[in-house]
């Protein structure tokens, strides 16, 4: 049966990134629909399934490998975003985050120092403000 089904698959795509993050997206939509009773739910987890299983045999390894790439740009972005965000958030007991006037540069500032005068260093521009 092994043999068969590797024989079957020569030539196909196969599994990548795309399709693990649509299988688990299912996953997960599948739980809420049977917690809610939705069938919308249910109808939107068994297309993303189908659209998974349709990239897996897929022969047009050009296109899928396309697709991919794109995924995980997108995927890059927004996981670079995140940390940042993380990093803000951890941040702010200790320093204030202010953006410059001009140029919209952020600049991180130590908290409890007074009015302090900031000077940007993209553009150099003076500002006050309380830290």
């Amino acid at each position: 049966m092994k043999e068969k089904f590797r024989k079957f698959m020569i030539g196909r795509y196969g599994v990548d990134s795309l399709s693990k993050f649509m299988l688990g997206t299912a996953v997960v939509l599948l739980v809420f629909a049977m917690g809610f009773r939705n069938n919308f739910l249910n109808t939107l987890a068994c297309l993303l399934v189908l659209l998974c299983y349709f990239r897996m045999f897929s022969r047009n390894y050009q296109k899928r490998a396309e697709e991919n790439q794109k995924f995980l740009e997108l995927k890059g972005k927004a996981t670079t975003f995140l940390k940042r965000e993380k990093e803000y958030f951890e941040q702010r007991k200790t320093h204030h985050i202010y953006k410059c006037p001009s140029c919209k540069q952020k600049i991180r500032v130590p908290k409890g120092k007074g009015k302090i005068c900031i000077t940007c260093p993209k553009c150099h521009t003076e500002f006050i403000k309380k830290s």
